[in-house]
């Protein structure tokens, strides 16, 4: 595939103020009906034609529709948790084009594959803002990928909401947008979370095992961050709250072995395994420790894909993780009749697509609030003007639907107050278990 090359290179030598960002309101003269999604290949044919004047919000309407282009993992590794933003997109931009579209105008989604393959990443950027001229850009999914499309987004001067990228130390570009935040130091939020809940158990553990997949997504959430000189991260924070480590691996993105590791999280006897893993993993470890009679007191799994973990049964009973938001009846009650309305169409399209797990959670939610950061933030400003769009974020925030009022600073790389707390899988189901004023149940004690 041949990639052009960006239009709007920044210049080096900018001031640390807002870049000067070129106008962006191409709309593409070749489309599909105005509420299709574009499911592209990356060999797919090129579209030409851009007419440059088309949608300045200057109050004219337009026949044409805005296009919104990103990447997602249509196959590969992060493919099993990269559907549930697949089908959250289509939900929001049908709902949306019911609603009468942006600006007056309908709206298109098109996707490219990327395979979960971060090199590809960047070309396929490229393609969509430099080729397809896309209006607006939305990221993909997981942080390895998020990283080299935000490059791309500053280099050609667009604004970009992501979905699921809560590194903020790794994404310093002022117009990246979090739809889900996890705090502006997350490897710290996330360990003191977990390690606060686990000292308010009646026995509380004394000793941790730390498994630790090494993509970008999660080695700093074991290790810290480098560019907050150290010190984070549960190695760092783990003998604050009087955790012994017995045990440290790691193992490489896409691992299938789970023989070894299992051996010596058996050998260690930890009271709780900790896995900063994604999608599959918690259920590679479970798996291979079952073949050894041994099931850990408690496991904690940092980015699971939440459906094949409840497919295990009792295996992967009290498993722990991170959460946005969880169907539980308690917090839909708290939200209201929209929420409610929202979670029961995404179960219906999830069924029909054939998922083994339907429930909107946390991963949806995080794509939900991405779609209405840059829906808000294009209503707000009245343009798809690239700078507008920005600076309307930056100037005003946004409302979400399942986080509120949304303000972000640059001088924490915009990433917002989080409300993230922990679930538990009880009785076959995940549900949220701390903090404990969104708790929907007490957490399960450690297996004896």
């Amino acid at each position: 595939m041949t990639v052009a090359r960006s239009r709007h290179e920044t210049p080096s030598g900018l001031t640390t103020k807002r870049r000067d960002m070129r106008r962006r309101a191409h709309t593409i003269s070749t489309v599909l009906a105005a509420t299709a999604l574009v499911l592209a290949a990356c060999g797919g044919d090129d579209e030409t034609g851009a007419d440059p004047g088309a949608g300045d919000g200057d109050g004219e309407q337009s026949e044409e529709p805005i296009v919104v282009g990103s990447t997602l993992s249509l196959t590969g590794d992060f493919g099993p948790t990269a559907i549930i933003h697949r089908i959250v997109g289509e939900q929001f931009v049908e709902q949306l084009n019911e609603n009468g579209g942006l600006l007056g105008r309908q709206v298109e989604w098109q996707v490219l594959d990327d395979e979960s393959d971060s090199a590809q990443v960047t070309p396929l950027y490229e393609r969509l803002i430099n080729q397809e001229q896309v209006d607006l850009i939305l990221g993909p999914y997981a942080t390895p990928n998020i990283i080299p499309a935000v490059a791309v987004a500053e280099r050609a001067g667009y604004a970009i909401p992501h979905h699921t990228a809560i590194h903020a130390p790794l994404l310093g570009y002022e117009c990246q947008f979090p739809g889900w935040s996890m705090d502006p130091e997350p490897d710290v939020f996330t360990s003191e979370l977990l390690f606060e809940m686990l000292s308010t158990l009646p026995d509380p553990p004394e000793t941790i095992a730390l498994v630790t997949n090494e993509s970008g997504s999660t080695l700093p959430m074991t290790e810290g961050f480098a560019e907050q000189g150290g010190g984070g991260g549960m190695l760092g924070i783990a003998p604050d709250y009087g955790l012994e480590v017995v045990a440290e691996l790691a193992y490489p993105p896409g691992n299938q072995d789970w023989g070894s590791i299992a051996t010596q999280l058996r050998d260690a006897d930890a009271d709780v395994v900790i896995n900063n893993g994604v999608a599959v993993d918690p259920v590679g470890i479970i798996e291979a420790m079952a073949q050894l009679n041994y099931q850990p007191p408690m496991l904690f799994s940092l980015f699971p894909a939440p459906g094949p973990l409840l497919e295990m049964g009792p295996p992967a009973e009290g498993t722990l993780s991170v959460s946005l938001f969880e169907p539980n009846k308690a917090l839909i009650d708290q939200y209201g009749e929209e929420v409610s309305g929202i979670v029961q169409e995404y179960r219906q399209r999830a069924e029909a697509e054939g998922l083994p797990y339907t429930a909107f959670e946390t991963q949806a939610a995080a794509s939900w609030n991405t779609w209405e950061i840059l829906t808000g933030a294009v209503e707000g400003a009245g343009t798809v003007d690239q700078e507008e769009v920005c600076n309307y974020l930056a100037e005003n925030g946004v409302d979400t639907t399942f986080n509120g009022h949304l303000e972000f600073d640059s001088e924490s790389n915009n990433f917002w107050e989080t409300n993230v707390g922990l679930k538990q899988i009880q009785d076959g189901e995940w549900v949220m278990v701390w903090p404990e004023d969104r708790a929907a149940a007490e957490v399960a004690p450690p297996r004896n």
